[in-house]
């Protein structure tokens, strides 16, 4: 028999680990070098676009660029799968790293013209979707396991911020924080192999100096701290406006009715007006940030100008269509804010002798962080930067009081926030917490059996061991909630009667709270019963939730479980079907042309399924029987060229086609 790679993965544990380390430095390698043309593609593109024209012209070039992006989009990838980062994560969670990876080099051509063109996006992210497609193309093509092809697309994702950034530490953390949320030894050893490897190449062809030229930083007191402290508080809430406009501006476009092709061309007029105002927000950026970093005189209006427009503009190139990332504006927004405070906190405190390059570079640390929730990625990122220690104590404490605020002003990071668009939440990379979809009144017991606070402790003893309950709450001759009585407070007691021997600082819970937050306040306190009490009126019992509850919770949990299979299937098909084959989820919206029609009588093309339907809390398949309502959202298998006729007739305004 031939000894090619897939018969060497068959053998023992040791030459499997070998070979795929190898291959994960073939895909170090490989990413390396495409994000290495990638980013060369962009710079040139720019150049000679903007190199073309002068004056009022400048602002055709990102309309223009909009043109071609709308185009290929109609005509190459009309289908609405997530890409980018989110899409990295839905495949590793939800299809063991299967990538639709024949659609990457649309994406990165997209990517490449509307950067170049002058929206106001990153690279990052397309590159995260280079490296991640290696990655899988290897483990689909090698019929390797879900868990080693979700391993390889997230050493692949190492290897893409690796290279993006010459930073191969936090390229691991990345993969780690983001993409997998946890970790195994085998799947870091090809982490490690590929961000390696693709810095190695990165350094070879491009140097060892990193994305932006840092400055010596200084930290020249412990008075500096507090100002840092302020710095990670005015990143947390910039950061959750950001994420709040990408999904704003995305949903607005979304809605609006008109061509998809004409859309990313009417943003791109706009966004070339405000450049040709401000030529600094267009593109990446980067160019800026190295001024800002190298103390470059700007003024602190300028720097809040630059700021505040580009928190705008880069939510509006995304909604408007353009393709990109959002990581390298945070880097910007991080960069222009911290400066302002930089120089504005020097002007307030001239003695201290502040820099306001550092507080720009820690700024970038601390947006970036409050952005994507990844604090030890930023944290390593810009250490790696300026291979400077001393830069660690500001930096750490501006990102963990951005990292820590902005999770309380905004729960979902810019990923996870298009992610549970589609009903997707993920729990450390892999999974939703089931018992987060439950309530507590949908799993307490509405009729416990209680004490009365006058009964004597004997009786109450006999009680509880008939009962077989190691507690029991303890009513007041008003019927309120006194207290709880355990067998440990018989126990412990030298009283006669119920209300001189129980508990009466109580943990209780509420009918309308989750039951994951009710399971954590028992570990907490290591008890085995909550009362579930009326939240106006603490005194009201209204039930009570036991360990054996929250198990029974488990068997509801599953059985919905089952229902959003429907829903995960539908994900999973769209990584395993060709790219001819779309899988999408639609809102049936007011007076659809399909609304309140039973679904045999809608005219749906013969090439489209209707795989299942989400009504309310509900997730069923139908027949022909079922009748459409306004709301209901559908799952929908179909040819990808009949994506717009679907959507269509699902929208408010229907005009007939011509199918």
């Amino acid at each position: 028999m031939k000894d090619t790679l897939f018969t060497r993965l068959s053998k023992p544990f040791s030459t499997q680990t070998l070979t795929l380390s190898l291959l994960a430095v073939l895909v170090g390698v490989l990413t390396g070098a495409a994000i290495w043309l990638f980013k060369w593609l962009i710079e040139y593109a720019h150049r000679q676009s903007f190199g073309l024209v002068s004056g009022w012209m400048v602002v055709l070039i990102p309309a223009a660029g909009g043109l071609i992006v709308g185009l290929l989009t109609r005509y190459f990838d009309s289908g609405k799968s997530m890409h980018g980062t989110a899409g990295v994560m839905q495949a590793v969670a939800l299809t063991g790293g299967r990538i639709h990876y024949q659609k990457t080099p649309i994406k990165t051509i997209q990517a490449i013209i509307s950067i170049g063109s002058g929206a106001s996006l990153g690279p990052e992210d397309p590159s995260v979707q280079i490296g991640a497609s290696f990655g899988s193309i290897f483990g689909q093509l090698l019929h390797l396991s879900e868990e080693r092809t979700a391993a390889l697309v997230a050493a692949g994702v190492a290897a893409a911020i690796a290279a993006a950034f010459n930073a191969p530490i936090a390229g691991v953390f990345f993969a780690v924080e983001i993409i997998l949320g946890e970790i195994s030894t085998s799947a870091l050893t090809l982490i490690l192999a590929t961000a390696v490897s693709s810095a190695v190449f990165t350094q070879a062809v491009s140097g060892t100096s990193p994305a932006f030229p840092i400055p010596a930083y200084a930290f020249n007191s412990v008075y500096e701290l507090p100002l840092y402290l302020a710095l990670g508080l005015l990143a947390a809430p910039v950061s959750a406006l950001y994420i709040r406009l990408i999904d704003s501006f995305r949903r607005l476009f979304s809605q609006w009715n008109i061509a998809n092709l004409v859309k990313p061309v009417i943003s791109g007029l706009i966004i070339g007006a405000v450049g040709l105002v401000i030529p600094q927000v267009l593109g990446t950026g980067y160019e800026t940030i190295g001024q800002v970093l190298n103390n470059t005189s700007f003024d602190l209006r300028v720097l809040a100008i630059l700021m505040i427009v580009k928190v705008i503009l880069t939510p509006f190139s995304l909604g408007g269509g353009f393709v990109g990332g959002v990581f390298a504006p945070a880097l910007f927004i991080g960069a222009t804010l911290g400066g302002g405070f930089g120089a504005l906190m020097n002007l307030w405190f001239p003695n201290i002798g502040l820099h306001p390059a550092a507080f720009a570079l820690v700024g970038m640390a601390a947006v970036l962080s409050g952005t994507v929730r990844a604090p030890l990625t930023c944290i390593l990122l810009l250490f790696e930067m300026t291979n400077d220690y001393r830069i660690i104590l500001p930096l750490m404490f501006s990102v963990a009081v951005s990292f820590a605020v902005s999770r309380k002003l905004q729960a979902d990071s810019v990923y996870e926030m298009g992610l549970a668009e589609q009903g997707i939440r993920l729990d450390r990379g892999r999974d939703i917490e089931i018992l987060s979809t439950l309530t507590v009144s949908e799993v307490m017991r509405s009729e416990p059996e209680t004490l009365s606070d006058t009964t004597s402790l004997d009786e109450a003893e006999e009680i509880l061991l008939k009962s077989h309950e190691n507690s029991l709450p303890v009513l007041n001759d008003q019927g309120f909630l006194e207290g709880i009585l355990s067998i440990q407070d018989i126990e412990k007691a030298d009283a006669r009667l119920v209300k001189d021997a129980c508990s009466k600082k109580v943990e209780v819970a509420y009918p309308e709270e989750t039951v994951n937050l009710a399971l954590r306040r028992m570990s907490k306190r290591d008890i085995g019963m909550l009362p579930v009490v009326n939240q106006h009126n603490p005194g009201e019992l209204l039930g009570v939730l036991r360990r054996a509850d929250i198990i029974h919770a488990y068997t509801i949990g599953l059985s919905r479980r089952a229902s959003q299979r429907h829903r995960q299937e539908a994900v999973r098909l769209d990584g395993l079907t060709p790219p001819q084959v779309q899988v999408f989820d639609v809102t049936v919206q007011e007076k659809a042309s399909i609304a309140n029609k039973k679904l045999k009588e809608i005219p749906f093309p013969p090439e489209c399924i209707i795989a299942s339907i989400r009504r309310g809390n509900q997730v069923f398949i139908p027949r022909g029987e079922t009748t459409i309502f306004t709301g209901d959202i559908l799952v929908i298998v179909t040819k990808s060229n009949l994506y717009d006729l679907i959507l269509g007739m699902c929208k408010t305004v229907f005009v007939e086609s011509e199918y």
